[in-house]
């Protein structure tokens, strides 16, 4: 199969994947948010870092290093498998002792069993990080959707079934357990890979050596990421962890469904490339596509995010509304980080991954602090405006490597949002006028999606064809 063919088909079974599993997810939570109250959405919420923690140090970056490396054999895949394995344990050990400090600085005593069964996820999916891997290397991405669909269904019909039957928080952590539990069994039973349990002292250095920096960044990444879960956590109530949360997990929803796609084909596919010209093409077209795809959907929740939370949840999530409708600009440009920072990667510059990471996080914990005093909504906007900083700094130092320079990718950026700007003035308008009108959540929600969307799509016919063209090569 061709290097476009496998792309396309990447694309296509990795998108479906992603479709199904993220549509079986937000149906479950749907459920469950209409169940349980905000605060147990964030008492969870609170221990996410730790178990993120936990599955980035498990895995230490070699995974990666397994995907870039040209062609690795039994006993790369071994070695990695093993330290896997190893590094889950000892973190576990770590997290389960830490577990009443953890619960003290929160001041929620329920935290310590939540956590030491919770943080169980991540040791069970290091029994399956390298399955995942292989399959990844070999752009075999319809077997993972076969794999990761029904543990899916497995984990939302446990945590439902438990929120039913009165086990409040714990319907959450087993839902995620279960599902790890599900997927990894699965792995083990149709990928016919087993490990040899050898370990070479040389292989480990070299993935280490590439991985290890990657491990860095994502840790500095988790924890930058969940620091406003853990200072709302710290300074707020746990309901106001769990409005936070919700805004943020539903801002992610749409977007994390382009950014995996885009990300987990694109860093094998951009492997795979040998010309700067044909990486930057690839590049060009993949960040023209994802923005003209998530711009759209952004802005429509946006427009209906008062009616969106209200129709989908209950009015008892309202206060997330305008978390959720600030967070929601941060989300359009996110998924071009995504395949962004796999430029860095594929062209082995681990290194300045590393520093670029420790940079960012630094102002960003800064920015935190200054804005703390002024309450969540500062801490929602400063993390709205330092994303569009962020994203400005991967693309600049990503473009250098392949002479894509920062202006040229704000051209090629702008010719789609500002067709989406465009569009979303007008539907404001519209969605203002409705709203002494429409007195059903549902119609106002499809109606200004309608209107959008035939707004978007005229517009980018008359001013932007390119982008037409370019999906309808890539169909091709």
């Amino acid at each position: 199969m061709s290097l476009k063919k496998q792309a396309v088909s990447g694309v296509i079974w990795t998108f479906t994947q992603q479709f199904s599993m993220q549509i079986i997810n937000f149906g479950v939570q749907i459920i469950l948010a209409r169940l349980l109250m905000p605060e147990v959405f964030g008492l969870v919420a609170m221990l996410t870092v730790f178990v993120s923690i936990g599955q980035t140090l498990m895995d230490g970056g070699m995974t990666s290093s397994l995907i870039r490396t040209k062609n690795p054999d039994q006993l790369d895949y071994s070695t990695v498998f093993l330290t896997n394995l190893m590094v889950s344990v000892g973190i576990y050990a770590i997290i389960f002792l830490a577990a009443p400090a953890i619960a003290s600085f929160y001041d929620q005593e329920i935290l310590k069993n939540i956590l030491r069964v919770y943080a169980l996820t991540f040791v069970i999916r290091s029994f399956v990080a390298v399955h995942t891997a292989k399959l990844t290397k070999e752009m075999n991405f319809k077997t993972q959707m076969k794999l990761q669909v029904p543990s899916t269904i497995v984990g939302g019909i446990v945590g439902v079934s438990m929120a039913f039957t009165g086990f409040g928080v714990w319907s959450l952590v087993w839902l995620s357990l279960s599902q790890a539990i599900i997927f990894t069994i699965q792995n083990w039973i149709f990928i016919k890979w087993r490990p040899s349990f050898v370990f070479n002292k040389r292989r480990f250095k070299y993935h280490l050596n590439f991985g290890y920096k990657l491990t860095l960044s994502g840790l500095l990444d988790t924890i930058y990421n969940n620091a406003y879960r853990i200072v709302i956590g710290k300074f707020f109530s746990p309901a106001s962890v769990g409005f936070f949360n919700q805004a943020e997990t539903m801002r992610l929803f749409p977007v994390e469904q382009i950014s995996t796609v885009m990300g987990k084909v694109t860093y094998p596919l951009f492997s795979n490339i040998t010309s700067d010209i044909q990486l930057k093409s690839a590049y060009r077209s993949t960040m023209q596509l994802a923005l003209f795809v998530v711009t759209p959907i952004m802005l429509v929740l946006i427009l209906v995010g008062t009616e969106f939370f209200v129709f989908v949840f209950g009015e008892k999530w309202l206060p997330a509304v305008p978390y959720f409708q600030i967070l929601a600009f941060a989300s359009i440009v996110r998924p071009i980080g995504a395949y962004n920072l796999n430029l860095l990667k594929v062209k082995g510059r681990s290194d300045l991954f590393l520093r670029l990471e420790v940079v960012k996080k630094i102002i960003g914990i800064i920015v935190i602090a200054v804005a703390l005093p002024f309450g969540i909504m500062a801490l929602v906007v400063s993390l709205t405006v330092i994303s569009y900083f962020f994203t400005a700094i991967n693309m600049f130092f990503s473009g250098r490597l392949i002479n894509y320079s920062i202006k040229e990718q704000i051209n090629d950026a702008s010719s789609v949002l500002l067709i989406g700007v465009f569009a979303g003035i007008i539907c404001y308008f519209l969605h203002h006028y409705l709203g002494n009108i429409v007195e059903s959540n549902f119609l106002m929600i499809l109606l200004i999606g309608l209107a959008y969307s035939a707004l978007y799509l005229g517009a980018m016919f008359m001013f932007n064809k390119k982008i037409i063209y370019l999906i309808k090569n890539l169909i091709r």
